[in-house]
C-alpha cells in the first residue's frame, strides 16, 4: 500500500464533509420533517442526525454531539419520537438529501460517471472505519447503503464524517476542553462557526461564552482580544493531528491514489454546491 502524503485524509475529509452537512442548512430537511410534524429547526437537527441510534434520550445525543448544551437537547428528546420514528426520520432525511443534492449539482452531475466513481471511493474508504468508541460511526454505519451514487455518495460522506468526528470528541477530551471552550477555541482559528452562529443554534448564551473565553485565558490559551495566544495555536494543531491519527485507516485503506482522486472529485462538488448557495452566509468566522 503507498504511504498518505502529510494531512491526505483530513484534506479528503474537508473535501467531502461540507457537501453532506448541505442537508442540514437545507430548507428540504426542514420541509420533509415538517411533513411528519416536527416543526422546530433543532428538533428537527436533533432528530435527523441521531436517528440512527434510534428512540434515544437527550443524555446519548448531549454525549454524542459534545457541544450543545444540554438543556437544550432536553428540550426536544426524547419527546420528538412520540411525533415520528427514528425510522421515519431517517427515511425523510434521505429524501432530503435527494432533493438537495439534485438541486445544488444539477442532473446532469447527479448522473455523472464522476459522482458514481466518487461514490465507489468514499464508499471504499469507509470499509477501513472502526467502530469501537465510535457511537455515531457505528450507529449509521448499521443503515443501508442506498443504491443511487448521489446517495451512496452522501452516504459514504456520513460514515467518514462520524468516524472522524467520533475521533475528534476523543481529541478534545484529552486536551481537557468542555463543550463551549472546545467551540470558542475552534472559533478563534477562524475556522470554525461564528460566535452569533454557535449561540444561535447551540443552546448557549453570551456569558456562557465569555465565562469560557475566561477559562481559556486562565489556561494562556486565549489573549485580552480572544485570540489564540502562541499555546492556543498549537494546542489546536495538536488536537488537528491527534484526530488526523484516530482518522487514517479509512485513507489508507483506499490508498495514496485513490485518496487523491477522491480529493479531487470532492471539491469540485463541493465547489459547484457552495456556488449554487448550500451554506448560510454567516456561517464562517469569528464574530
Amino acid at each position: 500500500m503507498s504511504i498518505l502524503p502529510p494531512r491526505a485524509g483530513r484534506r479528503c475529509h474537508n473535501a467531502i464533509n461540507p457537501l453532506h452537512s448541505t442537508v442540514y442548512f437545507s430548507p428540504d430537511l426542514g420541509k420533509e420533517l415538517g411533513e411528519l410534524g416536527i416543526d422546530d429547526p433543532n428538533a428537527a437537527y436533533f432528530a435527523a442526525r441521531s436517528a440512527a441510534m434510534g428512540a434515544v434520550g437527550p443524555g446519548t445525543v448531549t454525549a454524542a454531539f459534545y457541544n450543545f448544551n444540554h438543556d437544550l437537547v432536553a428540550r426536544h428528546l426524547p419527546a420528538v419520537w412520540s411525533v415520528a420514528a427514528p425510522q421515519a426520520v431517517l427515511d425523510a432525511r434521505l429524501r432530503a438529501a435527494d432533493t438537495t443534492l439534485r438541486r445544488l449539482l444539477g442532473e446532469e452531475v447527479i448522473a455523472s460517471p464522476e459522482l458514481a466513481e466518487a461514490a465507489g471511493l468514499a464508499l471504499r474508504a469507509a470499509e477501513g472505519c472502526t467502530r469501537h468508541a465510535r457511537p455515531l460511526y457505528a450507529a449509521h454505519a448499521d443503515l443501508p447503503v442506498p443504491e443511487e451514487p448521489h446517495l451512496a455518495y452522501w452516504h459514504a460522506g456520513t460514515l467518514l464524517r462520524e468516524h472522524r468526528g467520533d475521533g475528534h470528541l476523543a481529541a478534545l477530551l484529552t486536551a481537557g476542553l468542555d463543550p463551549l471552550e472546545a467551540l470558542v477555541s475552534h472559533t478563534a482559528t477562524g475556522k470554525g462557526m461564528s460566535s452569533r452562529w454557535v449561540l444561535t443554534t447551540r443552546g448557549w448564551r453570551r456569558e456562557d461564552w465569555d465565562a469560557a473565553s475566561e477559562r481559556l485565558r486562565g489556561r494562556g490559551l486565549l489573549d485580552a482580544e480572544g485570540e489564540l495566544t502562541e499555546a492556543g495555536v498549537a494546542l489546536r494543531a495538536e488536537l488537528e493531528e491527534a484526530t488526523d491519527r484516530m482518522d487514517a485507516a479509512p485513507y489508507e485503506h483506499l490508498g495514496a491514489e485513490g485518496v487523491e482522486r477522491l480529493t479531487e472529485l470532492g471539491r469540485g462538488f463541493l465547489f459547484t454546491a457552495a456556488s449554487a448557495g448550500a451554506f448560510p452566509a454567516d456561517l464562517m468566522g469569528k464574530d
